[in-house]
């Protein structure tokens, strides 16, 4: 396996020398510390590594991990060590108050049926280890979720992740023509139910904003690409908002079930109670984004116009029937 580059390279180097400071029993001269992490060891020249040390200490006392020096030589020898205090690198007892729990609860739910759900899992995790339970039942009736279904959201994440230029095919929004662009990815944002790439797009020598449902094939990482840094106050939810804008809003017309549709409820703007079911007028901006809401509460709720939402409802519906061997489309 090859070794990491660039920014991971970096990080790689930074967690072996907090390792190795942190559970030295001794401060460490920079001699010993060069032949205990691997990084240092591949160092051009003693010039070379001094500096890239230099550096890691300096980064290390900007991320507040408390890096200190003590002097190891003899009368005649100011040789300096170098060991982190572990009194003071420990985190504190952490405890949270009823409403700070709720909102963990919440957190853990939104990306439940996400690409992310493996992480905040592991986050959760971490914390039940300290004996932090979240509260995953006070905000009964708020039910978010954090749609990833589009199949290039996990290597554009990895590849934002890991500032890794990349190649994929694009559909245009007009005739729908497929033209391959090279990005250095910036950021990901959710805009309007619809997840987005900010990026510099280097055949146009430009920032540009992608949808990740128009990309078309694999998305693959161009080997050997020169590094790049993201733009220091760079906010890609705010480059989306500027590049795709708001989008107009309209009426839709639901029937829902008494008791259900809570957040449709919520967002009505006029609602007709009918007995068992309730008619309500809903605004939104995004045809897709609606029908996949609808469908997320089943038979509980029924689009009765625009027929275009309904059709695509419909489409979602039958595609889960025969998915489960319930019949053809």
């Amino acid at each position: 396996m090859s070794s990491p580059t660039g920014p991971a390279a970096k990080t790689e180097r930074l967690l072996n020398l907090v390792l190795c400071l942190l559970y030295t029993r001794r401060p460490l001269p920079k001699s010993r510390i060069r032949a205990v992490v691997p990084q240092y060891g591949d160092a051009a020249s003693d010039e070379a590594f001094d500096r890239m040390f230099e550096r890691d200490k300096d980064e290390l006392r900007e991320l507040g991990i408390p890096l200190v020096t003590e002097d190891i030589g003899g009368a005649w020898d100011d040789e300096v060590g170098y060991r982190i205090d572990q009194r003071e690198y420990a985190l504190p007892d952490i405890s949270f108050e009823a409403d700070e729990l709720a909102v963990l609860g919440l957190a853990s739910r939104t990306w439940a049926h996400a690409s992310l759900a493996g992480p905040a899992a592991q986050a959760l995790r971490k914390l039940k280890a300290a004996d932090i339970e979240r509260d995953g039942d006070s905000l009964v009736g708020i039910e978010p979720r954090l749609g990833t279904s589009e199949p290039a959201f996990e290597p554009v994440k990895n590849a934002v992740v890991g500032q890794r230029t990349i190649s994929f095919g694009y559909r245009t929004g007009g005739q729908g023509d497929v033209a391959t662009r090279v990005v250095q990815p910036w950021g990901l944002a959710s805009w309007h139910g619809r997840w987005y790439l900010t990026g510099f797009d280097l055949d146009r020598a430009a920032p540009r904003v992608f949808r990740l449902s128009r990309i078309d094939g694999d998305v693959t990482e161009v080997r050997k690409a020169a590094p790049y840094a993201v733009p220091a106050d760079h906010r890609a939810q705010e480059m989306v908002r500027s590049s795709v804008g708001e989008q107009p809003t309209r009426d839709a017309v639901v029937r829902v079930r008494e008791g259900r549709g809570n957040t449709l409820r919520r967002r009505a703007t006029t609602t007709t109670d009918q007995g068992e079911w309730s008619e309500l007028v809903v605004p939104y901006g995004d045809d897709d984004a609606l029908a996949d809401e609808v469908c997320g509460y089943g038979a509980d709720v029924v689009v009765i116009s625009p027929p275009e939402v309904r059709e695509l409802v419909v489409q979602r519906l039958r595609g889960a029937l025969v998915a489960h061997g319930g019949g053809a489309a």
